[in-house]
């Protein structure tokens, strides 16, 4: 008889509580172990020596980061959905392509903002350009991918949500963007107050603040540092036993076809905007070209799983499927726009 007291097997849970990324990490290393012995010491000690010079660059992004956070300044963000529409749309953009918060961590303030009211041009404008940048993600870039890179990159985080914005807002009378809302993301009455209030940029003196500080920074130092630990790995092994001539054959040149073949792929391949850092510097190495770096990383970036799930949740699937035809589109340009750049200077 089947004894129906046995504890179920634990093996579910466990695979829940294992971190995907550091997981990742461990299974390359084991099969570089496995397959190319010899190479498992050069890998490790230039996956070591890539955290120690980044070390510094990380550290300063996450001590910005957790502060920001621990001040409240999240309640700004209420002030880019204040005024006339155009102004709404310029200044989310701007504050969407600059600020630490992403798409995915103010959905009930984004879900509120729109049961009230606050039209969507504003919204997607925010929406395209938060994934892109953040103080946090501008350091990791200028360091691995160079000053001009994530200058660049920023200015095309503001751009694309410029251009979804004001796309949304000449297109706002057609049946594409009407009644956008999911029946089940109206929010409660308390999700349009979600982000009141005055930061305060003295951390120090409230006991919940600094708490907050040492959470965030926790928080965004293991974040960061299972990212970087896999991508570098990941680059180590790519330049090892990716052949630089078929990159260079493949993703290179400065045509528009290594460009849509950035943007391409790199809205369903993206990871994590600080792990495909160390991947675009490794494959620009091997010959990718500028231009399909900054596609890959544009397209991926605001279809990675975390900002496109925040979207979807809320929204009904032709809006989705705008703001992914937005990305595309935006992160072609970027890539056109890096590549003419590159070409003058």
């Amino acid at each position: 008889m089947t004894d129906l007291t046995q504890t179920p097997p634990k093996l579910p849970m466990l695979w829940k509580r294992t971190d995907k990324a550091l997981l990742l990490a461990a299974v390359v290393l084991l099969a570089v172990a496995l397959f190319d012995t010899p190479a498992l010491w050069d890998t490790v000690v230039f996956t070591a020596k890539a955290l120690w010079t980044a070390a510094p660059f990380l550290l300063f992004a996450i001590l910005a980061t957790a502060y920001v956070k621990a001040s409240g300044a999240e309640t700004l963000l209420s002030k880019a959905f204040e005024g006339r529409e155009l102004r709404m749309i310029m200044v989310a953009a701007i504050v969407g392509g600059v600020s630490p918060f992403c798409s995915c961590q103010v959905i009930p303030f984004i879900a509120g903002a729109l049961a009230v009211g606050v039209p969507l041009s504003a919204v997607m404008a925010f929406w395209l350009a938060s994934p892109l940048m953040d103080p946090a993600m501008f350091i990791v870039t200028a360091n691995g991918l160079g000053l001009e890179f994530a200058i660049a990159k920023t200015l095309a985080a503001v751009i694309i949500g410029l251009m979804g914005g004001l796309g949304v807002k000449l297109l706002g009378g057609s049946a594409l963007f009407a009644d956008p809302l999911k029946p089940r993301a109206a929010p409660s009455c308390g999700a349009t107050a979600a982000l009141k209030g005055k930061p305060n940029w003295k951390v120090w003196t409230e006991a919940k603040r600094i708490e907050s500080f040492r959470r965030n920074f926790r928080e965004n130092l293991l974040f960061l540092g299972k990212w970087m630990l896999v991508a570098y790995v990941l680059e180590a092994v790519m330049i090892r036993y990716v052949p630089a001539d078929m990159i260079a054959s493949v993703m290179g040149g400065t045509g528009l076809r290594p460009i849509l073949l950035g943007a391409a792929i790199g809205a369903p391949a993206y990871l994590n905007g600080y792990a495909a850092v160390p991947l675009m510097s490794g494959l620009l190495s091997q010959g990718m070209s500028g231009g399909a770096a900054m596609a890959f990383m544009v397209a991926g970036g605001i279809s990675c799983i975390p900002a496109a799930v925040a979207v979807w949740a809320l929204v009904k699937p032709r809006v989705f499927a705008a703001y992914i035809g937005f990305a595309l589109i935006g992160a072609v340009l970027a890539g056109i726009s890096w590549t003419a750049f590159q070409t003058i200077f």
